[in-house]
Parts: C-alpha cells; structure tokens; sequence
C-alpha cells in the first residue's frame, strides 16, 4: 500500500542507504565542508514520497538482558538462521540495560555490516548503555514514544567497590567509534558522541547559506567554517554538562536519532510496510543448553564429576566407564563455552596437554611429581581461560568474572578431592566399582607351594576381583606399551611395565604393586 509522506512519527527511506547508494564528492571539496555534508546528510528529505521497501520476509530477534559474550553469540546464531531463511529485512527487539562494552561494539559492528537485509532496531522500553550503542548499528531505529535510549558512559568497579567512569583514553576510543557508527547511518555524530562524553554539549545550528539544520559540537562548529557559516542556536537540553545524553522516543525522533515512533508490533508492521506477520527466532534446545551449562553451578558441577570421572578412569586403566564420563563432561564445557564466545581452540588444546602429563605421571613415571603437578595447573589454567574473554583482569567488571571462575574452579576441585577420598576408602565396597578393584588374597586360597616363597608380598587389591603377589608370573596377552593385560593362571589382570615394552606371549613377573597398579618386568623366554 502507498504511504503518506514522511512525518517526525514516520520512519525515514534512510534504511540501507549505505549499502544501496554511493555518494560521490564534489572535487576540490575541503575538509570543513566535507563534515558539513556529512552532519547534513541525516537531515536531507527524500526526493519523493516513496513507498516502503517492498520486504517479502520479515524476522524478529530478541535482544534482551546483561549484553555479555553469550547474548552476543545468541545474536550472531539468529543472524545466520535469518540469512538461511532469506530474510530481507530483520527487526531486532532492543530490551536491555547494557553490559560489556566490548561486546555491545562486537554486536553493533556485525548488525552495521550486514548487506543481505536491513536491520531495524526496535525499542519498546529500555535501550541503554552498550544496549544503545548496538541500536546505532541498525539501519533503522523505532521506537516506543516513553522508551529510552543512551546514556552509554563506560564505567568500572573500583577497588572500594564503588563505579567510577573510566579513564579518557577508554571514553576518548568509545566516542570515536560510536560516532562512526552514527556517521554511517546518517545520525548527527554528536549526539551519539554525547551518549558518552558526560562534558560534551550539542548546538542546534543553521547554515547560513543553505539553511539546512543540524547538531554539532562546538569543536565541530571551528572545524567546519566558524560562526561565520554556522549560526548556533539552543543547546540541545539532554547534552547539558555533567550528564550523559539519553533521550526517550519522541524526543529520539525530534533530534533525528530515531526514524519513528511504534506503539507495539501492528504499529511497527505498518511503519514497515510488512504484509505478513515476522517470523520470530526463538530460543533453540541448543540455545537453552548454551545458557544452562554457563551457569556457574552446572560448570563447577562438570568439572567435578569430570575430574572424579577420571581420577576412576586412570585408577583402573583402559577405557571404560570413568573415561566416557570424563569425556562427555569437558566436552559438554568447551561445546558450550564455544557456542558462548569465550572458548578457543588454545583452550582445548592446553587442556588435552594437561590430560597427557597427568597419564605420563600415572602410566610412565609413577609418582606424583613435576608432570603431575604440570599436568593440574595445564587443566586449571585452561577450564578459567574458557571462560572469559581475557587473560589478567583489567576492569572491575573483568575481575568479577575472574573471581566467579576460581570460585568455581576452587568449589570443584573441593568435591573432587572429597569424592576421590570416599572412593578410596568404599571403593571395594561399592557394587558397580567392586568389580574394578583388586581384594585382599587370603590364606586358605593361596595354593601351598607359594608358602615359602619369600618373593611373595603381602595380598594387595587390583582392578578385577582377582588376587596378585610380588613375584607372580605370567604372559602378556596385549602388547604393554607400557599399559595392556597379561594372563597369570586363569587371571587376565591390567599391567604396566617398568620400562620396555612388552611384545604378546613373552614371560613377565609382577615386581611392584602400588595401590591397584602393577608393575611387571619382562623374563627371558625358556628354551
């Protein structure tokens, strides 16, 4: 259907201007005049009234909560089912207080760089802080007449645990950026600029040559021509010193950083020109469990039935249950730190090389020593690197989150470390693990002629209900490499040599038992 042409409460044809026009320069032009045309450009009316972009597929996202390296991975996900879908325009549900800076520019340059739709952010209550720095991405910004936007001030947690703003080469950086990202959606710069400069106060001005209007700074005012060229009128009140600007719908719209006004969704889909209803993205199993094994609880809850999982599993050699639960729960906690945007593949892999020190300690050098304790802090190092973006904390923020990870890690390592203890203990005497365990050999069992064997010991416990002594011998059933099995009578027990490697069918003699491992030495055939 035609629409009436543009009113304050209608949304601009502005959307995807960047991506569907270039403008070319007038030569010669300097550079004040450059800013000019720039700073003007958000307020050029449409040559014509124009008809809504013809979308044919509408999608909508929620974009709600803390923004934080997951809601920025769930964004990013959506996004890429929109594009599958064919989605030629894409409205993004703005409801948050803000969060991570650094996440809040990720999320706002990937909206910004999108060319295969256009974005439209809506705002029914609340875009604030980084929540507003995402809303500058879109092409497009509605919003409710009493929502909020800006106010987008970074600043940390300081030692007293007090807020402070942050230091000027951080807001100076910030200011930099959010500018860009208004300049490239034809948005008075300073306004933007003025979300996050507390000091920074905005004129409304008038060129006097053409009488076009906009808002500048008075540094932008010198940089472009003076007050000989410029005629300054009010300030804009929001931008007034020692207050970071934040305006709510209406007021958006006025200042000409936001296209319309939408009551609700009906007023939105008209705004746009949607004849169908948007196809709304919700929340996937697989997005439900990304959140789920983030939490805090169900990570230190992996970590420990991880680590006891393989305590059970280097214990009693061989893959077997201990192993695959093992498996499954790091896996789980890397998949999901993954999919949340805070897990690399240097995670991974220093945590695999903590797993291989700790099996070299376990099956090549007995003992607990230097690839004991390497292998630990690998795999501590590693499960606290996956779960943040950075490596020493530099921020209030960036502390807390360090802190929540060695508390989970530390709470973790606390219940396996008493779990390890208790199995120790009632390992024999649990039904499932009892068959896993070496029992003691009694004296009516042992067949005489081993009596005056004086290079038996005294019974141990090993992993197959089977009895074993000092001195038994056998023949190696597997290759030992150094683990494998060996048969000692009608007993096939798990072994590790003391050093060589054991072909299949050679002699072996048990040497040592610690614990429930046996060490055995290879003998030399008979003739």
């Amino acid at each position: 259907m035609p629409e009436p042409c543009q009113t304050p409460q209608q949304p601009t044809q502005r959307a995807g201007a960047g991506r569907r026009a270039r403008r070319s320069w007038p030569p010669g032009m300097g550079i004040g005049a450059l800013v000019i045309f720039s700073a003007l450009a958000a307020w050029s009316p449409p040559a014509a009234c124009a008809g809504p972009p013809p979308y044919q597929r509408a999608v909508w996202i929620r974009f709600e909560g803390t923004i934080t390296p997951l809601l920025e991975q769930f964004l990013y996900r959506k996004l890429q089912a929109a594009e599958q879908q064919g989605a030629d325009v894409v409205i993004v549900e703005i409801d948050s207080p803000g969060g991570f800076v650094e996440s809040s520019l990720n999320v706002a340059h990937r909206l910004r760089d999108v060319d295969w739709a256009d974005t439209v952010a809506f705002v029914p209550r609340r875009a604030l802080s980084g929540a507003a720095i995402v809303a500058l991405g879109c092409d497009r910004i509605i919003m409710h007449p009493s929502a909020v936007l800006g106010d987008a001030g970074p600043i940390f947690l300081g030692e007293d645990a007090l807020f402070r703003h942050a230091p000027e080469k951080v807001r100076s950086d910030l200011a930099r950026q959010v500018r860009d990202l208004a300049a490239a959606r034809h948005r008075p710069p300073a306004l933007a600029e003025a979300m996050v400069d507390m000091d920074l106060v905005v004129y409304r001005v008038r060129n006097r040559q053409t009488g076009q209007q906009t808002y500048m700074s008075e540094a932008e005012i010198e940089a472009a021509g003076g007050a000989g060229l410029w005629e300054k009128g009010e300030p804009v009140m929001e931008s007034r010193e020692s207050h970071f600007l934040e305006v709510n719908g209406k007021r958006a719209v006025e200042l000409g950083l936001a296209d319309g006004n939408a009551a609700g969704r009906d007023d939105l889909k008209r705004l746009l020109g949607l004849a169908e209803d948007p196809i709304v993205l919700e929340p996937t199993a697989v997005d439900t469990a990304v959140f789920i094994l983030n939490l805090p609880v169900v990570t230190g809850l992996l970590f420990a039935v991880g680590l006891v999982a393989l305590w059970i599993e280097l214990s009693a050699p061989g893959i077997g249950l201990g192993g695959l639960v093992s498996l499954l729960c790091f896996a789980l906690f890397f998949w999901s730190r993954f999919l949340g945007g805070t897990a690399e593949v240097l995670e991974v892999v220093l945590f695999l090389v903590g797993v291989a020190f700790l099996a070299v300690e376990v099956f090549v050098i007995p003992g607990f020593g230097v690839a004991g304790v390497t292998g630990l802090l690998l795999m501590l190092v590693s499960v606290i690197m996956a779960g943040q973006r950075f490596l020493v904390p530099s921020t209030g923020r960036e502390l807390e989150t360090f802190s929540t990870s060695l508390l989970v890690v530390a709470c973790s390592g606390g219940v396996f470390v008493l779990a390890a203890m208790a199995l120790s203990r009632y390992f024999h005497t649990l039904p499932v693990f009892s068959r896993l365990v070496l029992r003691p050999r009694s004296d009516v069992d042992r067949p005489a002629e081993e009596d005056g064997d004086e290079r038996r010991g005294s019974p141990v416990q090993t992993d197959r209900s089977h009895e074993a002594q000092i001195g038994d011998r056998g023949i190696a059933v597997t290759p030992l490499r150094p683990a494998g099995k060996a048969r000692f009578g009608d007993r096939v027990l798990d072994v590790l040599t003391d050093g060589d490697f054991v072909e299949p069918g050679h002699p072996v003699e048990i040497v040592e038992i610690v614990g429930n491992r046996i060490t055995v030495r290879q003998q030399e055939k008979p003739p």
